[in-house]
C-alpha cells in the first residue's frame, strides 16, 4: 500500500453537466475506494478525484478502465476517465505557457491520454488560425500531454474552443481530452500535495 501520499488524479469527462450524467461525489468516492485506493478526495462536482493508488506500479490506463467500469456499475453513467499521476499534474502546472493569466477561469488545461503528435498539434494551430481570422484573441499551445487554452473572452463563448471542438472526421486533442480550468488544476495540485 502507499505510504500515505496521494499519487493519482482521476478526471471524469462529461459528468454533472447541465443535469446530465449525474454522479454524486459520495458515490464516486465510494467507487474509487471499492477498488482498494485510499485517501480519496473529490473536488467540486465535475468529476475530479485525488487518491493514493492501491498499486502505484499499475498503468494509468488500467486504473482508468477499472474506474470507468465501477462507476458505470454503481451509477449507470459511462463516463470516460483519464488518470494522471501526481508528477504529471505537477509537470502540467510547471509547463504552463500562459503563466501571466491572472483570471484562472480563463485558462484551461485539456488533459490528454497521449501526446497528440504532429497531426494533433497542426490541428490546434489551424484552429487558432481560423478563430483568429474571425477576430478571436484566444490562444492555444500543446505541451506534452496537455493542451493549454487561454480564452480572454470566456471559455463558453470562445471561438477557438468551438473551432477545436468542431465535428468532422478528424479527431482533435480538444475532443479527445478532458478540460479543467486553471483554478481547478491548481486546487487539485494542492490536494495531491496534501
Amino acid at each position: 500500500m502507499t505510504a500515505g501520499k496521494r499519487t493519482h488524479v482521476a478526471l471524469l469527462r462529461g459528468v454533472n453537466v447541465a443535469g446530465r450524467n449525474k454522479v454524486p461525489m459520495p458515490v464516486l468516492r465510494d467507487a474509487v475506494e471499492s477498488l482498494g485506493h485510499e485517501e480519496v478526495l473529490t473536488y467540486v462536482q465535475s468529476g475530479n478525484v485525488v487518491f493514493a493508488a492501491r498499486r502505484t506500479d499499475a498503468e494509468d490506463a488500467a486504473i482508468a478502465r477499472s474506474l470507468e467500469s465501477v462507476i458505470a456499475e454503481r451509477t449507470g453513467v459511462h463516463a470516460p476517465v483519464l488518470v494522471v499521476r501526481a508528477a504529471e499534474l505537477a509537470r502540467v502546472v510547471r509547463d504552463n505557457p500562459f503563466p501571466g493569466v491572472a483570471d484562472h477561469r480563463l485558462l484551461h488545461a485539456v488533459f490528454l491520454a497521449e501526446p497528440p503528435g504532429e497531426e494533433g498539434v497542426a490541428s490546434v494551430a489551424a484552429a487558432v488560425g481560423r478563430a483568429g481570422g474571425k477576430g478571436s484573441r484566444d490562444q492555444a499551445r500543446v505541451v506534452g500531454r496537455a493542451l493549454y487554452l487561454w480564452t480572454p473572452g470566456g471559455f463558453g463563448r470562445s471561438l477557438l474552443r468551438a473551432e477545436l471542438e468542431r465535428s468532422g472526421t478528424k479527431r482533435t486533442p480538444m475532443r479527445e481530452g478532458t478540460a479543467r480550468n486553471w483554478a481547478t488544476v491548481t486546487a487539485l495540485t494542492e490536494l495531491v500535495r496534501g
